[in-house]
């Protein structure tokens, strides 16, 4: 065991906890199970601090101390958020804007730890909005699920193609999906065949929430309806296979989307460009070509043709309470700057296939992210069924849009090691 050496402020222990740190360490009581077993989240946090403190495996008991815990609402973590919960890591939240965003002004929240990113970013915004704006629009909304399916036979499994492929027992399916939720419905399913295995990738509509959860749920239902009818060979090998594509880069979500598909665009005059920006539109052009379309392609990026996309994606899918793991497939996104009015002024335009947001559910239940949200007015639900969704998705592109032509204007003039040896450097501690 490891000895007890915090001198943190874990206050509570030794009120009535030590008693309990020795029984879960003893076995008697499970560990995972502390909130359940003891009817109190916030106290079940201090036990498992004293039992992790002495575990196998923790380099220094001390440190644990250190993770901060006071003051969190782990009545909202609790079934919803995060299991096994010691304390919470605090992240350094800022704000890029104002941004000028299909008429509305909005300030962006970041969560980062990667200094000049917010400057930068905010640079962008600066530069859109002297330029009168930037305008987006979703070009399509639905959450997907594929599950993968074997069949006894290939044959078997190209008539289920067949079948979900027709468009009146596509109704049927639907009729099924209904049954699971009152939010969301069933619009398309594709199959994919390979060999015996098929795959159906179910796209749904889902309100305001990302709707991972309602899908599955609703697919299952469809699943079951199958196989006790017409399908009774169906084998269902998991309810995910791959297809959907969920947390991976790949081509079907850069094709045929996932989440929120979102177009955003701004024309940047030329002397905002060079006054804001401090570089020219021809630089910018050339370096974007060069460096987000041909190096992309040199390097087989799959839908990687930007600057750094991901780096406003995952800070703002922080700050909102979104799932930051699906940064990879929200983060695709190809960049384009073009010349414009004769060369005198920049076009720059972002395309983002699969921006995946929800302003409902998951971490959006907790009071900080849910803050974020609200600062954006994007908070819950809308009152038409995934509006709120959709201009989350449109202000992650936005975001995506300024941070990029600023990064790439930085690039293009020289300036990018300069801004980070202005924000991101400190001398070392002695």
């Amino acid at each position: 065991m490891v000895a007890h050496t915090d001198t943190h402020t874990d206050t509570a222990v030794g009120n009535g906890v030590d008693a309990v740190v020795e029984k879960v360490c003893s076995d008697e009581l499970p560990v995972h199970s502390l909130e359940r077993e003891l009817g109190d989240c916030a106290r079940a946090v201090l036990v498992r601090r004293e039992w992790l403190k002495r575990q196998p495996g923790v380099a220094s008991a001390e440190a644990v101390g250190r993770v901060p815990h006071e003051g969190f609402d782990y009545d909202a973590v609790h079934g919803a958020c995060a299991e096994m919960v010691f304390g919470y890591i605090p992240l350094p939240v800022g704000v890029a804007g104002p941004l000028l965003l299909n008429g509305k002004t909005y300030q962006v929240p970041l969560a980062t730890v990667e200094g000049a990113l917010i400057a930068s970013t905010r640079r962008g915004c600066k530069a859109i909005t002297a330029a009168g704006g930037a305008s987006a629009a979703v070009l399509s909304q639905g959450m997907t699920r594929a599950p993968v399916i074997r069949f006894p036979s290939a044959i078997r499994a190209a008539a289920f193609a067949a079948w979900m492929h027709d468009p009146a027992n596509l109704a049927v399916a639907q009729e099924q999906f209904a049954t699971t939720t009152r939010f969301g419905r069933l619009t398309s399913c594709r199959v994919t065949v390979a060999g015996r295995y098929a795959y159906a990738r179910f796209v749904c509509a889902t309100g305001d929430a990302m709707g991972m959860n309602m899908v599955s749920k609703g697919v299952s239902a469809v699943l079951d309806f199958l196989s006790a009818g017409s399908f009774g060979d169906l084998e269902l090998l998991g309810l995910s296979g791959n297809v959907c594509c969920d947390k991976k880069a790949a081509a079907v979500n850069w094709i045929s989307g996932r989440g929120c598909s979102v177009v955003a665009e701004a024309t940047i005059p030329g002397h905002v460009v060079e006054s804001v920006l401090k570089t020219t539109v021809a630089a910018a052009c050339e370096l974007n070509v060069a460096k987000n379309l041909i190096g992309s392609a040199m390097a087989g990026a799959l839908g990687g043709f930007n600057a750094h996309a991901s780096n406003i994606v995952t800070a703002l899918y922080l700050a909102c309470g979104q799932d930051a793991a699906q940064n990879v497939e929200s983060s695709q996104c190809i960049t384009l700057l073009e010349p414009a009015n004769g060369g005198a002024d920049l076009h720059v335009s972002v395309t983002m296939p699969s921006i995946e947001v929800g302003t409902v559910g998951g971490g959006t239940i907790l009071a900080p992210q849910r803050a974020c949200l609200e600062m954006l007015g994007v908070a819950g639900a809308g009152q038409e069924a995934g509006s709120h969704a959709r201009e989350l998705a449109t202000v992650v592109a936005g975001a995506v849009l300024a941070g990029e032509l600023s990064l790439l204007a930085a690039l293009s003039a020289g300036h990018l090691m300069r801004a980070h040896l202005a924000h991101n450097r400190k001398p070392a501690a002695p």
